[in-house]
């Protein structure tokens, strides 16, 4: 970059994000009619600065980039997902729902958190329409639309981008599992226990019969499960430019025409939740530039590198702002200061020579540690000698138990602190807003984060650091 962001060049994005808060609990008629002037009018105030430099204009380009990718992907897995009925008759207990949340935290990891919450958050409002509270969609998106994400690169966008810097694709499911376990294991126990209280308020008469016919399943539409196949498997494409984005569109389109209307109606499918997403998230990706720009020229300087720091910092900062490029900004800190670009260079050298050892030095032990991990995860790599300075520096995280407790901390932290508010993922909104659809009573932003995330949310992440990264 060109240009040094300076942190008063956020203010727009610190409004955006109150009015963002305040403004459905205190003039709820007002934000219905005029957010998309809010939210468009101050990301056009950002970008009239950055379009005003040429290397600025190119950064305002890539943030639009991105901001089309995002809008594809969940507009794609959106349009899909409503294509497809699942039909459940009964209702369900406390222990079928909890058995629900964890098949779904499971299946985030295969479908990703955007494709499972869209596909599993109607039926899971159809399953619960007799006695369904705030703390059912608050705990489907804290399980389903991002803890559950964090065992493979295709759970949450962090981690893909993680994956396409170096890091191996089970690396996180063989080093993040245990928090995973943790953080899953201890939500689904408060729900529990939530959802129990909630279902013995109900006469055992009403409970008798509304239990009964026990739970039944009907899947139609399962066409559609051809598109999402697309869908995903376009998400690995980067070239062509603008190919993914491409066959996503023509998945969705696909869909659409292809689902018989009946299906659409049962799903009550309408296009307002994935344009409330659209308009707010325009204004979020141009606001929050200067704030991501000043991360990554800061990132390094903001504390003691201990996994601790990088589990808190990376956390507390993808809660409000896009947690992928915060890994970003996080992942080159932790290289920056972990790792010597020296190190770096004699992994290179050492893999274009064909060597299995590393040479004798001060960095022996850091070069060894980062050979050792290119020949277990990327041997073909280390065969054709075509190591980059970036995939060597990766290696010696990776390699070094002690060094990759730090990437575990970024990790997790840019994934389970996507729960904590409702733009900390793109997934949270999009549930929100389909739960409003269907007339859900859900906690507005303020309320969601005082109600829920620092009473339930908040101590499962403390428990996850004291047990991993203190």
């Amino acid at each position: 970059m060109g240009y040094e962001p300076k942190l008063w060049m956020a203010v727009p994005f610190g409004l955006l994000l109150a009015t963002i808060a305040a403004g459905p609990l205190l003039f709820p008629a007002w934000w219905t009619r005029h957010y998309p002037k809010v939210a468009l009018g101050l990301g056009a105030v950002t970008l009239a600065y950055y379009v005003g430099g040429l290397q600025a204009s190119e950064r305002a380009l890539h943030t639009a980039h991105e901001y089309v990718s995002f809008i594809v992907l969940i507009g794609s897995l959106f349009v899909v997902s409503g294509g497809i009925l699942i039909q459940v008759k009964g209702e369900s207990t406390p222990v079928g729902n909890a058995v629900f949340l964890f098949m779904g935290s499971v299946l985030a990891n295969v479908l990703g958190t955007t494709g499972a919450s869209m596909l599993l958050i109607r039926p899971w409002l159809r399953m619960n329409k007799y006695r369904l509270t705030a703390y059912h969609v608050v705990f489907f998106i804290f399980l389903v639309s991002n803890v559950g994400g964090c065992l493979t690169p295709i759970g949450d966008p962090p981690l893909f981008l993680g994956y396409l810097k170096g890091v191996p694709f089970w690396w996180v499911a063989e080093r993040c599992w245990p928090m995973w376990a943790v953080a899953v294991a201890s939500l689904l126990a408060v729900f529990l226990l939530i959802d129990w209280r909630n279902f013995l308020r109900a006469p055992a008469q009403v409970r008798t019969r509304l239990a009964a016919p026990p739970e039944q399943w009907q899947f139609q539409g399962m066409s559609n499960v051809f598109f999402l196949a697309v869908i995903l498997g376009a998400v690995f494409l980067e070239r062509p430019p603008l190919l993914r984005e491409a066959l996503m569109v023509g998945a969705a389109l696909g869909s659409w025409f292809s689902t018989p209307r009946r299906i659409h109606q049962a799903n009550q499918f309408t296009f307002h939740p994935i344009r409330e997403v659209a308009i707010l998230f325009a204004g979020i990706f141009a606001t929050m530039m200067p704030a991501l720009d000043w991360l990554e020229r800061n990132a390094a300087r903001l504390g003691d590198p201990s996994p601790g720091f990088f589990y808190w910092a990376t956390g507390s900062l993808s809660s409000l702002l896009d947690n992928a490029p915060t890994y970003l900004s996080f992942l080159s800190a932790e290289v920056g200061s972990l790792v010597s670009p020296q190190t770096a260079r004699l992994i290179q050298q050492a893999a274009q020579q064909g060597l299995h050892a590393a040479p004798t030095g001060p960095h022996a032990a850091e070069v060894q540690a980062g050979l050792a991990a290119l020949h277990q995860y990327h041997p073909e790599l280390l065969r054709a000698g075509a190591v980059t300075l970036e995939q060597a520096r990766i290696a010696v995280l990776i390699g070094d138990p002690a060094l990759s407790r730090y990437l575990a901390a970024v990790s997790v932290g840019a994934v389970f602190f996507g729960a904590c508010t409702y733009i900390g993922n793109g997934p949270n909104f999009m549930v929100k807003s389909i739960a409003e659809q269907q007339k859900v009573r859900v906690p507005h932003f303020l309320g969601y984060v005082f109600s829920y995330t620092l009473p339930f949310l908040l101590p499962v992440l403390a428990l996850v650091w004291l047990l991993f990264f203190r």
